[in-house]
């Protein structure tokens, strides 16, 4: 069985049957569970609306580092995040990638993130891009490794990948990874240990070969684990072994389908 540690069901366009037959898609491709995850807090009681009902779904409530304009304070992202049903803290981070003109915003809601997941102990889910050193700073100044985080839809350096490790922080890899453009990845993805790697789709984005260029879904996340079980050299069933425990290990608050 696999898990989808990633996606966003709620930005699907898809609402009433039509998720229930993307949900019940997944569970026929034998994802038996999916992480919804929320981009603002603002937004978050309209993700509950759509996802909640779904036992085979868990969610986070966060603000993404490009929706800086959703920044909340600290108080009210801790009052949204100590929800019973919210099972992580994100997605949350940095990106200078697309905007860096908004660092100084982006870091102090990271830093918020971090302590709030510290204060409730519920893992953080974080995105990474073109803001390595910045990103490791403030989870080395802030984070307690007892708190449990992930580095999500992994695309920076083997290096990145391994200072994040010693920290105890898992690595999540998308569908980028089947892309032919993503040499350096797979080259990093080879060198992660199975026991701190995770797989997602970050559903509708990113479908990984051979459904690139179309709307992406959890049950996708099947393609994401076989090219990585090929890339590291081992079976279909030991990828999935090892990502779905980890997931059930860092998102402990998910209970596991008898």
């Amino acid at each position: 069985m696999f898990v989808d540690s990633h996606c966003h069901l709620d930005r699907l366009d898809k609402s009433g049957p039509e998720l229930d037959e993307v949900v019940a898609q997944a569970t026929l491709a034998k994802v038996e569970h999916m992480l919804c995850v929320a981009v603002s807090v603002k937004e978050f009681s309209k993700m509950k609306e759509a996802v909640g009902g779904y036992s085979q779904v868990s969610m986070s409530c966060g603000v993404h580092p490009l929706h800086h304009e959703d920044v909340c304070d600290y108080n009210t992202l801790l009052e949204h995040v100590a929800y019973d049903d919210v099972v992580a803290v994100g997605e949350t981070g940095l990106d200078y990638f697309y905007n860096k003109e908004s660092a100084d915003v982006q870091m102090t809601s990271f830093v918020d993130h971090i302590k709030v997941a510290n204060e409730l102990n519920k893992p953080l889910i974080i995105h990474t891009r073109g803001a390595q050193q910045d990103t490791i700073k403030a989870l080395q100044n802030y984070y307690k490794p007892s708190t449990g985080a992930v580095l999500h839809c992994f695309t920076e350096s083997l290096e990145m990948a391994q200072a994040a490790i010693e920290m105890g922080i898992y690595i999540s890899i998308s569908g980028i990874v089947t892309f032919s453009s993503a040499k350096d990845l797979q080259d990093t993805v080879k060198q992660i240990p199975l026991d701190k790697l995770l797989i997602e789709t970050d559903s509708p984005w990113l479908a990984p070969v051979p459904f690139r260029g179309k709307k992406n879904e959890p049950k996708h996340v099947v393609e994401v684990a076989k090219f990585v079980a090929e890339l590291k050299g081992v079976s279909l069933e030991t990828l999935a072994e090892h990502t779905t425990n980890n997931f059930y290990k860092l998102f402990n608050r998910v209970k596991r389908a008898e």
